[in-house]
């Protein structure tokens, strides 16, 4: 009897997670998987995008897998990504590290925010420095 409880109650816990996972993504315009937490990364890949959200100006809300591994295990599955950390923007899955690098490099990153209303602090910084030469 005990061991089909705690079967139906584990099977009904992951059943429920990607309903919960897709909660947190829908969250906030911007939602980040990470290990760690913003004010002190664990790994530096979540460092890097931190500091690439920071230098954007970017709020958003960070959960740390390593704190759930239950997360960790249900993130990579709902999204079908095998690597954390993970960025969601308007609750699509954007990518990994080395995605959100490449489109911080290319302007990308500037496009997709301001879809959502964000206004990157790259280009304020850009109009102030434009505003000095005259």
């Amino acid at each position: 009897m005990f061991r089909t409880i705690r079967f139906a109650s584990l099977v009904r816990n992951f059943a429920t997670k990607p309903e919960e996972i897709g909660n947190l993504v829908k969250g906030n315009k911007v939602v980040v998987f990470m290990k760690g937490v913003p004010e002190e990364p664990r790994c530096g890949f979540s460092n890097a995008v931190v500091q690439i959200l920071r230098m954007h100006g970017v709020q958003y809300n960070a959960h740390d897998v390593l704190a759930d591994e239950e997360l960790r295990q249900g993130i990579k599955e709902f999204s079908n990504w095998p690597t954390i950390p993970q960025v969601y923007i308007n609750g699509e899955f954007v990518g990994g590290c080395d995605i959100m690098l490449q489109m911080h490099q290319n302007g990308e990153l500037i496009e997709e925010l301001k879809k959502v209303g964000i206004n990157s602090l790259l280009l304020e910084t850009g109009k102030e420095a434009d505003n000095t030469k005259k």
